[in-house]
């Protein structure tokens, strides 16, 4: 544990200054440019067999070990979790697949949803997430605790940074990248975080969403 801890790179002052000043500014802006989406799938969500809430909910791990609710427009049906659990051989390859399933045999996700997850719109309401100081727009991204274990002595390193709505990963390849190699990504990043990586990585990201690379 002593020698994860002398790994950590504590980022400049001025730099997490200005990376919040940008998350506030940033977030402000989508979130009133963005506000028609948010009407539109409420609409979507309050009739036929997609009816339920707006928003999924889920505890991921942040900054220092710190448990909060990430939010996502709900791509999946109402219980989602449950009917995951009532299948154990298909929880199963869920673990086995980096904690994610093809669209075509996940029956949590709804048909609205597809589309959510194809354009990357689900991720809208991290922006909310972001305003609050829980994420950054650039971070590793956030995992749940099951994914944590993953990272082993490295998990401290790992949580020493804010979680990003957008990050190596996601510019390198999203789903398409699975563990171990992610975890070097992620860590990668945590070792070069500056602003102007973080535009870098901003940039490839948009790229990315364009191109629906990895997106599931």
């Amino acid at each position: 544990m002593e020698n994860s801890q002398k790994m950590v790179k504590h980022p400049s002052r001025g730099y997490l200054f200005a990376k919040r000043v940008t998350d506030i500014v940033l977030s402000v802006i989508a979130l009133i440019l963005l506000s028609p989406v948010f009407l539109v799938i409420w609409l979507l969500d309050s009739f036929g067999d997609n009816k339920g809430p707006v928003f999924f909910k889920q505890t991921r791990i942040g900054m220092h070990h710190r448990p909060f609710k990430i939010y996502k427009f709900r791509s999946m049906v109402v219980n989602a979790d449950e009917i995951l659990h009532q299948d154990p051989e298909l929880y199963q390859k869920y673990v086995a697949n980096n904690y994610k399933l093809e669209p075509e045999e996940d029956p949590r996700i709804t048909r609205l949803g597809r589309i959510l997850r194809k354009t990357s719109l689900d991720e809208i309401p991290q922006f909310i997430n972001i305003l609050k100081g829980e994420m950054s727009l650039i971070g590793p991204r956030p995992v749940v605790k099951e994914e944590v274990k993953i990272y082993g002595d490295r998990a401290d390193k790992f949580l020493s940074v804010k979680p990003g709505a957008m990050g190596l990963w996601q510019a390198s390849g999203r789903s398409n990248i699975g563990y171990p190699e992610r975890c070097d990504l992620e860590l990668s990043y945590v070792d070069h975080a500056s602003y102007w990586y973080d535009c870098r990585i901003l940039f490839k990201n948009l790229i990315s969403i364009f191109k629906s690379t990895g997106a599931y």
